[in-house]
């Protein structure tokens, strides 16, 4: 297993802002039991009625989400043994992402008795997908940890976002409640994340921006190893439940705000180089944004011509 780089001075900075991190974390966070968001009543025996894709309510495009959510939060192993590679198992980090990883296995299992309770997925292939993905594992060797605190920043805020348009989208009350309750545990643990950035970026600006610089330009979902990704990314997309402006307009822009990356004075030459070098990853990502909406357009004019006829 590959090493981490190690942080120097800027350990004990995020060290201290961790141990508080983490206090206001456990003061925040409330118990709640998966088992009780679960319409048991509903069950039918497989074996006696099996499944049929006409079984299920939800929409095709809410299916693609709410499977590529889970299958997501279903590689949980190989994210902690990455976590721990990159910031030790001495504590606050040991007590932190042991903690985490406790609360993220709820939202797997809460998702898949539900769905396989409301027969709103098929559960065969449910269960392929996950035994292919979390064999595959996950691969953090790229990051040091510096990038590996701004990634996680932003994944948790998008998982957020991505369950919060999924559970609108789905026309399913229980299904929204679960992903709402979900959405909450992702948001505290973003805030936690984007406040070690914070303590980052205060200590040791010029690593940090380029950390923050490298993940804006490089970003991919965790879920990228699920099979048939692309396919599934595309149809949620195209639903607007997530896509590059909802990435730009909910997850980076918010976050950049916060850390006031474009306000930040007196910083060294080295820092405003990285800082320019954001500006110009932001530029194309909006480039991007501009480009994708003249496509949906494009295509949306192309349908009504059709329906015209």
């Amino acid at each position: 297993m590959k090493a981490a780089p190690p942080l120097g001075a800027l350990q004990e900075v995020l060290d201290d802002a961790l141990e508080q991190a983490l206090e206001r974390h456990l003061s925040m966070a409330k118990e709640w039991l998966p088992h009780e968001y679960v319409p048991w009543h509903q069950g039918r025996d497989f074996a006696t009625l099996p499944y049929e894709e006409s079984q299920s309510r939800l929409p095709p495009a809410v299916r693609a989400a709410v499977q590529l959510n889970l299958l997501t939060e279903d590689n949980l192993p190989g994210y902690h043994g990455e976590l721990s590679r990159l910031f030790g198992r001495d504590d606050p980090w040991r007590t932190w992402l042991d903690r985490w990883t406790a609360e993220e296995g709820r939202h797997a299992i809460v998702l898949r008795d539900y769905l396989t309770v409301t027969r709103a997925v098929d559960p065969v292939q449910l269960e392929r997908d996950r035994m292919a993905t979390a064999s595959g594992g996950f691969d953090a060797s790229d990051k040091t940890p510096l990038r590996a605190l701004a990634y996680v920043a932003f994944q948790e805020l998008a998982t957020r976002v991505s369950h919060r348009g999924t559970g609108r989208l789905s026309g399913d009350q229980g299904l929204d409640d679960i992903l709402t309750r979900i959405s909450t545990d992702e948001n505290l643990h973003m805030v936690l994340y984007r406040d070690l950035v914070a303590a980052a970026l205060a200590a040791a600006p010029a690593p940090t921006l380029a950390a923050i610089t490298d993940e804006v330009a490089g970003f991919a979902m965790p879920g990228t190893t699920v099979p048939g990704f692309l396919r599934r990314a595309a149809v949620v997309a195209r639903a607007g439940i997530y896509d590059l402006r909802v990435h730009r307009d909910d997850v980076v822009s918010p976050l950049l705000r916060y850390w006031k990356v474009f306000s930040l004075e007196g910083l060294s030459d080295q820092a405003e180089q990285e800082r320019t070098r954001l500006a110009a990853v932001c530029d194309e990502l909006d480039r991007k944004v501009a480009k994708q909406s003249e496509q949906l357009a494009a295509k949306n004019a192309a349908l009504l011509a059709r329906a015209a006829r």
